[in-house]
């Protein structure tokens, strides 16, 4: 059976694509830290799975690491492992350096010398994918999409970590030869996602009853990717995407946020008004912009879709509707992620 070291592998991306994976009979060694992104509850269903390791640890481990791939002997590796959150970046960008790019940089390491033991087959049949996001790109005018050729003008320590940790990975490849792949994601969403993102946020709030957030003027417009979609391009990529290539996956979903809240309200109202009648979009309270706020996010997935034959297949307002259902179905999942270190409570200032 296929073997693939998956890092990151109980956050919101990863254990998604952990449990696909799992459901496909693939054997997963799940490498996560479990900080307060990284959710045991959502691998639930894979406890008695002789198919899923999970293990606790940090890719900056490199005797861990070392021990995983020698005992284990993945013939992929898939990184999702980082710290992901904009807001908590300004707050603490010293996480992100560490995990982001000496993390990958410890990890690209150890997998390169496990690559170089291989014989020839398993060195030809090996890859390393590195998952990335479109924030390295910047920020984009009211036209125009990101490409894969679309220099890098990261704007916030988050997306500047990441862009490192890519170019990190590209380095690797062209320096040692190790088999790399990489893709470069818009928004997503979908289920299991950690309640401080935007939609998962406002989904929370509006049960509740209580304040909608929204920076700005809430005109900051996202490329909305369904998690499920973006699993398959993933898997698509590692079985399919030339070494060395980057990827971008998009949903073709561009949304303003305000878009969005607004959905969401539209969609609960329908479901479970609140009990004085209100709609919920009356509780929508406009905040001050987090500090260098990117406008907008596009993607052009052409690449992707011409050579690998990808591309979505959920629409926006099928998968918000999927989305919201299953957090309506899930608040126990939900109020078990939510410890001491958040409260749905802004975050990200300055």
């Amino acid at each position: 059976m296929t073997t693939w070291l998956v890092t990151g592998g109980a956050g919101f991306i990863g254990g998604n694509f952990v449990l696909e994976a799992v459901q496909r009979n693939i054997n997963v060694v799940n490498l996560d830290a479990l900080t307060y992104a990284g959710n045991v509850d959502t691998l639930a269903s894979l406890e008695n799975d002789p198919r899923h390791v999970l293990v606790q640890g940090d890719i900056g481990d490199a005797a861990l690491i070392e021990r995983l791939l020698r005992e284990h002997r993945p013939d992929a590796i898939v990184n999702f492992a980082a710290e992901s959150h904009v807001d908590r970046s300004i707050d603490g960008p010293a996480a992100f350096v560490q995990t982001n790019v000496v993390g990958t940089l410890n990890l690209l390491e150890k997998s390169r010398d496990y690559w170089k033991s291989l014989d020839a087959a398993g060195r030809d049949a090996f890859r390393f994918l590195h998952v990335s996001t479109d924030e390295v790109y910047g920020t984009l005018g009211e036209s125009g999409k990101f490409t894969e050729e679309t220099p890098y003008a990261p704007n916030s320590p988050y997306s500047a970590s990441k862009a490192a940790s890519d170019h990190l990975v590209r380095a690797f490849h062209h320096t040692y030869g190790l088999p790399v792949l990489t893709t470069n994601c818009s928004n997503n969403y979908g289920p299991y996602q950690f309640p401080e993102k935007l939609i998962p946020l406002i989904i929370a709030r509006a049960l509740a009853g209580e304040p909608l957030p929204v920076y700005g003027d809430g005109r900051n417009v996202r490329d909305w990717l369904y998690v499920g979609d973006h699993c398959a391009a993933i898997r698509r990529v590692l079985e399919s995407g030339r070494v060395g290539e980057t990827y971008n996956v998009g949903g073709d979903a561009e949304r303003q946020n305000l878009e969005v809240v607004k959905a969401i309200c539209r969609l609960l109202d329908e479901r479970s008004p609140l009990a004085d009648g209100r709609s919920r979009e009356s509780l929508i309270t406009f905040v001050a912009d987090r500090p260098g706020h990117d406008r907008r996010y596009a993607i052009d997935a052409s690449k992707l879709k011409n050579e690998l034959r990808w591309a979505p297949t959920v629409t926006f307002d099928e998968g918000i509707a999927l989305t919201v259902g299953w957090y309506m179905d899930n608040q126990p999942w939900v109020q078990r992620v939510l410890d001491g270190s958040y409260r749905l409570e802004r975050i990200g200032q300055g």
